[in-house]
């Protein structure tokens, strides 16, 4: 059946649906696992095995697979048995690390995934899209992106962006009575609203005829597999930087063994060890610590209610330097009602009535409605003064962001518009400049003010220029939408962290004005859309820069805003909603889309979602972006610290005339200890206590940055005194085995926070790191008492003079670090308050 050419009528009863009720749950679950899931894109599955595949292909497994091979040929065959099993170990270790930073980056791509309103049971509720099956009844409305193949059964003002399929730029009108021919072509199918594509104004209902590879553009497409997720500029930093390293690390694993056969050690033995040291001091381990260190960041913000979208969001959070702030639903509640109302010829009530008709608000089966909260309010009025409303509206212009207005046209002819006081007054026959001083007062209060106007039509009208012409004032409405409660506190928090908070709202500019003076955000300059239509670009770059608060402005001012701040070096932060806010979210450095109220399209736009529409939820994400990048540096810090520990002691060794520190059997064993400290410690650290009380770091800055590359030396040097030192006095290789497990265990310690003193941060507050002790000290002392591990490790049993030195002397070595922290923490610059 071609569902474009019979009537809805027919088209419900082919898919066995009520058009008033939709489906049963049961009766969906049933499709559900008849069709399939209403999938077009596959998602990649992460999967041990794949993981475990991809890391024993690398080539620093290769490597160590050559270290047992080459046991095998010139060493012990126990020798062998015990790398092969080391081998193992560190390969789970490392697979186990990376198939748990991807799955958390999978797991958020699940928590965004796209939802739908669908009416099950004759109640409207949300479900993933992927659960829609042919014969689901699903409502439709501006903003919302189409899930699947629809055949309309009612529309109101509908129209749909099917560039996506059809490539046509203009948007297509849709119109649920028609019935068309059977060779319609696809652009002109009217009845019919498709998946891919994009409401962009009314709203309407239809009935599902296909999903998944039967829509139309899953024809075209077919079951596509997702694309893997681009890596992040800091990821592939960190891999460029790897290869970098790399060099360096394998020119000293030849240097060191060179220097050792030359200086008369085995050559054999000379061989192992470079092959080791080249596999101990590679630093492959530098994107599986990105990965987890940024998965887990975004895993942690979800929790607090912050989806990312995007991976690249939760690296650029910690250098956000403007936060442009949509008002109504992020600094207030998005609970509005009707406050006050101002009529004019007409009664209060009706007044009430007429702006509840030119609503979009849709219905719940509970007896609310769902919608625009302006329009809710609207409706909540009306029911609760028990009002008759004039009747039903068969034309509507659904609300434009530029114009500023909403109109509907009922049976009888009569117009009604409602919007903005300026853009409604400005449309009337006749000025009414008291009315509109009256709108300005309303607004001082703080108050959203509404403005309706009513007219007549002769017929029904074509166009909203015909409609809304010669149009009377019928009053002014205030509505009230109080600051969130932790509106003010969040602002704050913000401007501490030396990041400026702009607002830029549709609302009225008294009205911005007062909810910005509540919530903190005072300045003395205001812009409105108007303005900014007269500055060019050089002036605009001014503007901003000394100018927070915008109103009146549409979507194309709020891009532009966003361009003018990304020009003067600012890393930008936008909120948003609406279909129109796209662009801006798309644009801007960070996109934040409402999770509650915000439309299908700003959702696909954004870079994270807060799912409480909360001002304060935003404020956890930057927070949790600058502990993410702390993180990652104290990460990469204190492992590459090790490397170059490593090599340097190992090397000292060398250079000494004595035999090299550590045996290669014993090098594989402390690389799985590093590995395991440097992958898991800092991605579980948690925030430092001036985390928002510094400036955002300059996002041009390289991350090896001069503090960071000393930091480095720094830990790798009290490495090489503690463990070097140590050996150079004893010439015991099990001396300096011991010391260093205790010397890169009080260095993680150390190096897990950069300003703040070991004691203040608090000795539990990381989970991981005590636990790690514990289980490195038991596994020391179970190597060294139980004799087959210690023979397989060419170790001796050590003296208890020996002991303490090898435990105590790589503390008191690292422990200056801590004695730095103190001298930084005076030295710092004052917070950074704006």
């Amino acid at each position: 059946m071609k569902a474009h050419s019979v009537p809805v009528d027919a088209v419900a009863e082919h898919h066995g649906t009520d058009a008033a009720h939709g489906l049963s749950t049961a009766e969906a679950a049933d499709r559900l696992a008849r069709f399939g899931p209403n999938r077009r894109i596959e998602p990649r599955r992460v999967t041990f095995w794949r993981v475990l595949a991809d890391e024993i292909t690398e080539p620093m497994m290769l490597l160590l697979a050559a270290v047992a091979v080459l046991y095998g040929i010139w060493g012990r065959p126990g020798d062998t048995v015990a790398i092969v099993v080391i081998i193992a170990a560190v390969v789970l270790v490392e697979v186990f690390a990376e198939f748990r930073a991807k799955s958390v980056i999978a797991a958020l791509g699940r928590l965004t995934a796209p939802t739908t309103p669908v009416l099950r049971d004759g109640r409207v509720v949300s479900v993933p899209a992927d659960d829609l099956v042919p014969g689901d009844v699903v409502p439709l409305a501006a903003g919302a992106r189409v899930p699947a193949d629809v055949r309309l059964t009612e529309t109101w003002g509908l129209r749909v962006d099917e560039a996506a399929l059809t490539g046509e730029s203009v948007a297509a009108p849709k119109d649920a009575r028609r019935v068309l021919d059977d060779h319609t072509d696809l652009g002109d199918r009217a009845n019919l609203a498709f998946a891919g594509t994009t409401v962009v104004a009314g709203r309407g209902r239809g009935v599902v005829v296909a999903t998944a590879t039967a829509t139309e553009l899953g024809r075209i497409t077919g079951l596509v597999l997702a694309a893997k997720p681009p890596r992040t500029a800091l990821q592939q930093a960190m891999r460029d930087l790897s290869k970098g390293l790399a060099t360096l690390a394998i020119g000293f694993s030849v240097l060191v063994p060179l220097i050792g056969v030359l200086t008369g050690e085995p050559w054999r033995e000379m061989v192992l060890t470079g092959l080791t040291l080249a596999f101990a001091t590679v630093p492959e381990e530098l994107p599986i610590i990105i990965s987890l260190v940024l998965g887990l960041g975004a895993y942690r913000l979800s929790r607090r209610r912050g989806l990312v979208r995007r991976l690249r969001a939760a690296e650029t959070l910690g250098t956000v330097t403007v936060l442009a702030t949509d008002k109504t639903g992020t600094l207030t509640e998005n609970r509005m009602a009707v406050a006050r109302t101002v009529p004019v010829g007409v009664g209060s009530d009706e007044l009430v009535a007429l702006g509840a008709v030119c609503t979009e608000a849709t219905p719940d089966p509970d007896g609310g409605w769902s919608g625009d909260p302006t329009d809710v309010a609207f409706l909540v009025a009306a029911r609760e003064r028990g009002l008759v409303l004039p009747g039903e509206p068969v034309q509507r212009f659904a609300f434009d962001p530029v114009r500023e207005t909403m109109t509907v046209v009922l049976a009888d002819g009569l117009v009604i518009t409602t919007g903005s006081p300026e853009s409604v007054l400005r449309r009337c026959r006749v000025a009414d400049r008291p009315l509109l001083d009256r709108a300005e007062r309303m607004a001082e209060h703080g108050l959203r003010v509404i403005a309706v106007a009513t007219g007549h039509a002769s017929g029904i009208p074509e166009t909203i220029d015909d409609a809304e012409r010669d149009l009377l004032p019928a009053g002014l409405v205030g509505l009230s939408d109080p600051p969130r409660a932790g509106a003010a506190e969040a602002v704050a928090t913000v401007r501490r962290a030396g990041i400026r908070v702009l607002m830029v709202t549709g609302d009225h500019p008294a009205c911005a004005r007062a909810i910005a003076a509540r919530v903190g955000i005072e300045d003395e300059h205001l812009l409105t859309g108007r303005d900014l239509d007269r500055l060019d670009d050089a002036a605009l770059a001014d503007a901003v820069a000394r100018t927070s608060l915008f109103a009146r402005v549409a979507p194309e001012h709020k891009l532009r805003l966003v361009e003018a701040l990304q020009a003067g070096g600012e890393i930008v932060a936008v909120t948003g909603d609406g279909v129109n806010d796209a662009p801006a979210l798309a644009r801007a450095d960070v996109g934040v889309a409402m999770g509650s109220f915000g439309t299908d399209v700003a959702r696909d736009a954004a870079d994270l979602i807060l799912a409480d529409d909360d001002v304060s939820t935003l404020t956890r994400a930057l927070h949790e972006g600058r502990t993410l990048h702390d993180n990652l540096r104290k990460g990469v810090g204190y492992y590459l610290a090790c490397k170059i520990g490593l090599v340097a002691t190992a090397a000292t060794g060398v250079l000494a005339g004595l035999a090299i520190p550590f045996a290669p059997i014993q090098i594989v064993v402390l690389e799985m200890f590093m590995d395991i400290a440097g992958s898991a410690t800092f991605a579980a650290e948690p925030a430092e206590r001036d985390a928002m009380d510094r400036r955002p770091r300059d996002p041009a800055a390289r991350f090896l940055d001069r503090p960071l590359v000393t930091d480095m030396l720094a830990g790798g040097a009290s490495l090489l005194v503690a463990v070097g030192g140590l050996y150079l006095v004893t010439a015991s290789q099990t001396v300096a085995f011991v010391s260093w497990l205790s010397g890169y265990l009080a260095l993680a310690w150390v190096m897990r926070t950069e300003r703040t003193p070991l004691l203040r941060a608090g000795l539990l507050s990381n989970r991981f790191l005590p636990a790690w002790t514990v289980v490195t000290a038991l596994a020391t002392v179970a190597i060294m008492t139980v004799p087959v591990l210690r023979d397989t490790l060419r170790l001796v049993p050590l003296s208890g003079q020996e002991w303490a030195a090898a435990v105590l002397v790589p503390i008191v070595a690292v422990s200056w670090i801590e004695l730095r922290k103190v001298v930084r923490a005076r030295q710092a610059p004052p917070p950074a308050h704006l």
